[in-house]
């Protein structure tokens, strides 16, 4: 009897794929950075809920037994359930958490008006004081002085809470690109990102191999990143182990050595979130929409890979 397509994937992939990747993995576990110790420095992986199909307990139940410090979630706005079960979960099973604030109106005003609205009430909540908010701030078709708006106010509540805040090099948004987020660095010193340079490969069309000097400062203001692996013409590559992606998956360690090497050498704490993202972030067959690959499972490999790499 023959096999239907999903069949002869599942029964053809598994096996070979055990075979490709396990080389490539024991590789990207080996080829460890040298860097000074320093008892000081703290480094916490934190998951993602994006693409979990279970509720907030069963998301920390998971997380941790997988053997992250954290989770990062959207701040549940006025959603006082949402919040209340939060904070139950992640107290039940002692996990740090980073809130993602943002809003999504095309008017800028509106936009920060709900922004800061977010940001106010995730960095002011008397439950558990997050380890960072990160920021997805703005639009990338709002002017520059709108976008400084957002900058400005997450400086002044930083200052006022001691919570570290970041901006997130994001598509669509106001970072959407290293020579725009060039611009806001210059104009504010005290400005400290989320990297997540995936979305520049995919932006530039390229490994930024020719905008390295602007590379270079913003990883200098880097104070969080998201471990996604991007390529030249999509946010994510389909699964880092597989060995056609080892120039790709080799480029962004790159990046992220350089940022561990500072905040190392200034024996600072270090927050890195795993965030393969599911379909359509995850590329999939079609008809049948079969993820090329385990979304959760990618994550823990990176987690795993990268907590050998740095501690």
């Amino acid at each position: 009897m023959k096999q239907d397509r999903r069949n002869f994937l599942k029964s053809t992939s598994s096996a070979t794929a055990a075979a490709m990747l396990a080389p490539f993995a024991a590789m990207a576990e080996t080829e460890k950075p040298l860097f000074p110790a320093n008892d000081q420095f703290k480094l916490l992986f934190m998951q993602t809920s994006w693409g979990f199909a279970g509720n907030i307990d069963a998301f920390c139940a998971a997380t941790k037994k997988e053997g992250y410090d954290g989770i990062e979630v959207w701040w549940p706005a006025d959603d006082k359930k949402a919040q209340d079960e939060l904070f139950a979960a992640l107290k039940k099973h002692n996990l740090q958490v980073g809130f993602l604030c943002g809003g999504s109106q095309s008017n800028w005003q509106e936009h920060l008006a709900t922004f800061k609205k977010n940001l106010d009430a995730a960095t002011s909540n008397t439950i558990q004081k997050p380890v960072y908010i990160n920021c997805h701030s703005g639009r990338d078709y709002f002017t520059f002085d709108q976008n400084q708006q957002f900058i400005s106010y997450t400086t002044q509540k930083h200052k006022e809470t001691g919570i570290p805040i970041y901006h997130e090099t994001h598509r669509g948004r106001m970072l959407f690109a290293a020579h725009i987020t060039r611009q806001f660095i210059e104009k504010n010193p005290e400005l400290r990102l989320t990297l997540d340079i995936s979305h520049w490969c995919n932006v530039h069309e390229s490994l930024l191999a020719d905008q390295k000097e602007t590379v270079d400062l913003a990883l200098s203001r880097v104070g969080h990143i998201h471990s996604r692996v991007g390529h030249q013409e999509g946010p994510q590559v389909n699964d880092p182990r597989a060995p056609e992606w080892e120039a790709t998956v080799k480029q962004h360690l790159a990046w992220w050595d350089e940022v561990i090497k500072r905040k190392k050498a200034n024996g600072e704490q270090m927050t890195i979130l795993t965030e393969f993202g599911p379909p359509n972030y995850m590329p999939v067959l079609p008809y049948t929409k079969q993820p090329l690959a385990d979304q959760w499972a990618i994550n823990v490999y990176m987690m795993q890979m990268l907590k050998k790499r740095y501690e």
